[in-house]
Parts: structure tokens; sequence; C-alpha cells
């Protein structure tokens, strides 16, 4: 395998971390243990991917659209991301990690919203990896506030341009990404990104999220160092 620090890596890699259903059931276990592996899971990859020289992680926590799954679950989901933020605040200052939130605060309740301020609070002066969390994040949802917030500052129509909506978007200041990761197989963005994934490489594997660790990880990076990103241009010869 070719040393990944002599090849092209991108500045942004954005996951749908995929599968922890699916991995519960092949070893017959409930749903949210699956969630519950797949949560720590994300706390040690965020520690692999901090030694890389990429400044920009993204990952896609919970969809607008998952509050229709059984309550119980969700409720588990909630609950599991609330016990975790302490840990992640304590790797997050160890390796210089700024959190950000990515999406709506409006459905959480009061202590998991509590939770989020005081772990984006605490390590907004760090210096390293960012690390935006996409979670009660939709991608239509997004640019709808997006849209909306403009009209509230009554911009001008032929004021309104590219660079001013990407202005009003969650990931304000973030450069898009130029990886999107989805594990577990699905071939699909599942309203993630979809405004910023306009000329993103997209990579899907059939590992599941609780085993996607640095060999697969690698992998993908590999995959992104041969394609040749043209940007609506020619292919270079």
């Amino acid at each position: 395998m070719p040393d990944i620090n002599k090849i092209k890596l991108p500045k942004h890699v954005a996951i749908v971390m995929d599968g922890n259903g699916r991995w519960a059931r092949k070893k017959h276990q409930p749903r949210l243990y699956g969630h519950k592996q797949g949560a720590i899971h994300a706390r040690d990859f965020i520690e692999i991917f901090s030694t890389y020289n990429i400044p920009f992680l993204t990952l896609y926590v919970f969809s607008t659209e998952n509050w229709s799954r059984p309550k119980a679950e969700v409720d588990g989901i909630m609950r599991l991301l609330k016990d975790n933020f302490n840990e992640a605040v304590k790797i997050a200052q160890a390796r210089n990690i700024r959190i950000r939130h990515l999406g709506q605060l409006d459905r959480l309740s009061p202590g998991l919203k509590r939770k989020a301020a005081e772990a984006i609070d605490a390590t907004k002066d760090n210096t390293g990896l960012t690390v935006n969390i996409a979670f009660n994040y939709g991608g239509r949802t997004e640019i709808i506030d997006a849209g909306n917030q403009i009209a509230k500052e009554k911009k001008p129509p032929g004021k309104i341009d590219e660079n001013l909506f990407s202005q009003h978007l969650y990931t304000k200041g973030i450069p898009d990404p130029d990886l999107i990761i989805r594990t577990s197989d699905e071939m699909r963005l599942s309203n993630f990104l979809i405004w910023q994934a306009a000329y993103a490489e997209l990579y899907f594997t059939p590992v599941l999220w609780p085993d996607f660790g640095k060999e697969e990880f690698e992998k993908a990076l590999l995959a992104y160092n041969k394609r040749q990103r043209r940007f609506g241009g020619l292919r270079s010869r």
C-alpha cells in the first residue's frame, strides 16, 4: 500500500455512518446495541482521523428523517449522544479539536441542547481538526433555512449568488467536502450536504460503520487520490 503521507489528501471528508443496525443484527443483538457501538467507534475514529493532515471531518449522525424511526430507538440514540458528549470533549481538548454542530436544535431536549452548547463552547478556540456533528440535519432543510434567512435580510434578487447563499448555510466558513464516504453499501447521499456535495468525490463501501477503521479509511483515501477532479472541465491528458 502506498505511503498515505505522500499522496494527495482531501481537505474535508464527510461520512454517512451507516450500518449500525445491520451490524447488531449480525451479532444477534438489538439495534440500539449497534448504535452504542457505532457511537464508541465514532469517538475512536475521530482520534484516528486526527492523525492525518486533513483539517475538516463531518459525521452524519442523525437526519431530520430519522425521527420517523420507532420512538424507543430514537430515544436511545438521544441518550447515547448526550452521554457521549463529555468523552468527546475530553478527546477534543486532548487533540486540539474544534466541535461544531450542523442542523437544527429545535426538536432536541433541553439537556441535549445544553450538552451540545457546552461542547461547542469548550472547544471553540481549538485550532486543529474541526469536527462537524450533523445531528437533526437535513440537506433540504438547510437550503430552506438559508433561503428564509436571505429573505429576512431583504437581499435584492440580483445580489443573491452562490457565495451569498453559502454564507447562510450551516456550513458557513467550512470548505465543501472533497470526499464523501458512505458505509454499509448503500449508494445514495440521503439528504446529506446536497448543496455542498456538487463536486465531491463519492466513495461507497460495504463495510458497516462499526467495522470501518484505519485500513478501510485509507482505502478510501487511496481511491480519492486516483480520481481526477475536473469541476466541469476536461480530463487532462
